[in-house]
């Protein structure tokens, strides 16, 4: 498909919906931000992060127009340090719109789920999220294939239905 558009263009470009599946229990452990929460000196999550404020700023764009978010967490438990991390941060996310749901790993067990985690813009766009063993953003791969667009479609449905909503999801 060429040239795979930045998040600001794909959001730019979505009308109705974007869905996010994640499944892996860390991710890029050289953020910033992730050292300070772990070093305790991250009270507030948005803080000074400028590539934070901006994801949050194209959230807002988006959902003032209608679009609706949905991200989704398959996690292990007990919870490994970046899934904590990201639950500490996800009230941000929460507030410019989008809607977080987690889901213990064990209840997953029999849902078909892709090799890697994706994004579906307007239930016919996936973004392919490719990363590396320790978690950090390898590649990204555009696609509109139907068996690909229905396996991450059924499968983020699978999860959103059995997970936990963001503000009743509590930490082990």
């Amino acid at each position: 498909m060429g040239r795979v558009p930045t998040y600001e263009e794909l959001l730019a470009s979505t009308r109705y919906s974007a869905v996010h599946l994640e499944m892996r229990d860390g991710y890029m452990p050289s953020d910033p931000a992730f050292a300070a929460w772990k070093d305790g000196r991250l009270p507030d999550p948005v803080g000074d992060d400028a590539d934070f404020q901006q994801w949050l700023g194209w959230v807002k764009n988006a959902t003032s127009r209608g679009v609706e978010f949905r991200r989704a967490r398959v996690v292990s438990v007990p919870e490994s340090d970046y899934i904590r991390f990201e639950h500490f941060s996800s009230q941000a996310n929460v507030e410019a719109g989008e809607n977080i749901r987690w889901l213990p790993r064990r209840r997953a067990t029999d849902i078909a789920l892709p090799g890697n985690d994706f994004w579906v813009f307007d239930n016919e766009l996936v973004l392919v999220l490719h990363f590396t063993g320790d978690g950090e953003l390898a590649d990204r791969e555009l696609t509109r294939d139907e068996r690909v667009l229905r396996l991450c479609t059924d499968a983020f449905e699978a999860v959103w239905e059995r997970a936990v909503p963001h503000e009743e999801y509590r930490l082990s």
